[in-house]
């Protein structure tokens, strides 16, 4: 194929741009198209992949799904309370009962392992991230809010089986899609990159 055209303007804005916009700050009922979901995720399969393995995986929870896995996380909380004797809070249970339902969209991150691939564990992980990655700058080049969270099942064992994941497949947390309640975008802030970096010049 032909060199594309890249414009790195454009390029360094979205990725310099690109904010998280949680719960409080997403526009409720007023779903997002499942097109651009679409889009989304289509650009998520486009990350690097070692030996194209493309480990990631994606459930999409949007309509009666996302009242759905919120009960799903809310009464797995309560049961895991109960089973290890832990605090059962009831406002915690309410977050995850509700929070899923004041997205458009809730889509699960999971990393699945290509058996004998051969591939060091850290490399599929860091391939989903980047597919992640690029649904986020997707999100935001349309003007969405969105965040990736590992809250709820993201790290309990019990909920591996229903998730499908078996051997070292990881459950890596949510993406959360919604429109913006307000027209302001986040401002960003980073530590200079020099402070961050080595140079090896001989």
């Amino acid at each position: 194929m032909q060199k594309p055209d890249f414009n790195t303007e454009e390029v360094t804005k979205i990725i310099r741009g690109r904010r998280s916009m949680f719960v409080a700050q997403f526009k409720e009922n007023d779903p997002v198209a499942d097109s651009i979901i679409e889009e989304m995720l289509e650009n998520a399969n486009w990350a690097p992949t070692h030996k194209l393995t493309q480990p990631w995986r994606f459930i999409v929870y949007t309509g009666e799904g996302l009242k759905k896995f919120g009960d799903y996380q809310a009464e797995m909380y309560k049961m895991r309370a109960e089973k290890n004797g832990t605090p059962f809070i009831e406002a915690t249970y309410q977050k995850f009962k509700e929070n899923p339902t004041k997205a458009s969209h809730v889509i699960a991150i999971l990393m699945k392992r290509t058996e004998g691939s051969g591939i060091p564990v850290m490399e599929e992980i860091a391939a989903t991230a980047m597919a992640v990655q690029n649904m986020y700058l997707t999100a935001c080049a349309h003007g969405l809010a969105c965040y990736w969270g590992t809250g709820g099942p993201t790290f309990w064992p019990e909920a591996r089986e229903d998730f499908g994941l078996e051997g070292e497949d990881i459950l890596m947390g949510f993406f959360y899609v919604a429109k913006p309640a307000t027209d302001n975008w986040p401002a960003g802030k980073r530590e200079p990159i020099g402070e961050k970096v080595n140079w090896v010049r001989e």
